[in-house]
Parts: C-alpha cells; sequence; structure tokens
C-alpha cells in the first residue's frame, strides 16, 4: 500500500489505524512500486519518478526474442509486437507521456503487424532508452541596458551535451514568468531531433558515403 499526504502527522495518524485494524508492516518512505522507481526531495520540494529498470529489462528482452535470419522475419508471429506494445502503455500511462503519439500508431497494428511496424517498435525501445533531455531557464531583464531577459537551454542525448545557447531575448518581458513562456517558445523550433540524425548517419555510414 502507497501512502501519499501533504501532512506527515496525517499520514502517521492513518497507518496507526491501519495497524490497529490489520497485520501490516511500516517499510518507511517509498522508493519503488511496481517497477517504478520513487525519488523525493522534501527540502526541494521535488518527486521524480522513473522506469529506467523497467524499459532497460523490456529492451533486452525484446531484443533477445527478435528474430535473426531472414526465413524467421518473413514470419511476423514470431516477433512478441504485442507484448512490446504493451510494455509501451504501461510506461506511457505511468512516466513518459511523450510517448503517447508513437503509441498509438503502434497499437493500430496488434492484430496484424507487418515489418515496418515492428521496426518502428525498436525504434521507440531505443528512444526510451538513448531519450535526448532539455533544461530551459531565462532571467528577468538581466540586460542593463537594454532591460531585455536572456534565455539559455542545453540538451543532452545519451547523456552528452549536443545543443546549448545563451542569447538576448528580442522583447522586454515584464514578468519572470513572461521571460521563461518566451525562452520556451524560442526553444521549440530549435529542439534538436531525437532519431533522425543517428539514422543519416548510419544509413551514410552504411552506404559507404562517408
Amino acid at each position: 500500500m502507497l501512502i501519499a499526504r501533504s501532512s506527515m502527522r496525517e499520514i502517521n495518524n492513518l497507518k496507526t489505524r491501519l495497524s490497529a485494524a490489520f497485520e501490516m508492516k511500516d517499510l518507511g518512505p517509498a522508493k519503488q512500486i511496481i517497477g517504478i522507481k520513487i525519488s523525493f526531495d522534501r527540502p526541494a520540494g521535488t518527486l521524480n519518478l522513473s522506469q529506467k529498470l523497467y524499459i532497460g529489462k523490456g529492451l533486452r528482452r525484446f531484443r533477445d526474442q527478435s528474430p535473426k535470419t531472414a526465413e524467421e522475419c518473413d514470419h511476423m508471429a514470431l516477433f512478441p509486437y504485442a507484448s512490446a506494445v504493451g510494455s509501451f502503455m504501461n510506461a506511457m500511462v505511468c512516466t513518459r507521456p511523450d510517448i503517447a503519439h508513437a503509441v498509438r500508431f503502434v497499437s493500430r497494428y496488434m492484430a496484424n503487424p507487418e515489418k515496418e511496424h515492428w521496426e518502428a517498435v525498436k525504434w521507440l525501445l531505443r528512444y526510451l532508452i538513448g531519450e535526448s533531455k532539455g533544461f530551459v531557464d531565462a532571467d528577468l531583464g538581466g540586460d542593463v541596458d537594454s532591460s531585455k531577459s536572456t534565455s539559455w537551454y542545453i540538451y543532452t542525448i545519451c547523456g552528452t551535451t549536443v545543443s546549448w545557447i545563451s542569447r538576448l531575448q528580442k522583447c522586454v518581458s515584464l514578468s519572470s514568468t513572461e521571460a521563461k513562456y518566451v525562452a520556451l517558445a524560442e526553444r521549440f523550433p530549435t529542439s534538436p531531433p531525437k532519431a533522425p540524425p543517428q539514422r543519416e548517419i548510419k544509413a551514410h555510414t552504411k552506404a559507404g558515403d562517408h
């Protein structure tokens, strides 16, 4: 059982009542539940949920189950397609809403998947493992000459920084909230694509272009 309240006093009172009615063991602060790792920083007021281990196990399992020969690839029944999509749905609902569109697409072909659909599943698995992360922020009127705010962001893929910038905004923001919204608006058109560059590099290498 997972108990979550804004007050520790209320949590302790509930534990006392439950212990009086049922035989139970207090395992302390929650660290993991149904494959979800829980990290709570009370002083900072942050809660982080991660399924990295769950996703990693799924990647290894589906990679091992993938057909290895051309003959096996001709029989889509050998692919663990439905199981893989089910794992995606679990991750999407619990911690990864960013894959909702991709999951909606691959789930259309549960009854009769073809090779290209399995390739999409494998791409999604690779995305979940080697995801890109971005951090965006802005100050408020930090430039003393123009009173304009400064936007900055940094993006990483697999822990490696691939894109970063620090630049003056084009308009004068009247609040810190407005400055951050401007920074976000500037960030989206320049967000690095997550997979196409990697696929292009792979294709060029295979063709001997580089």
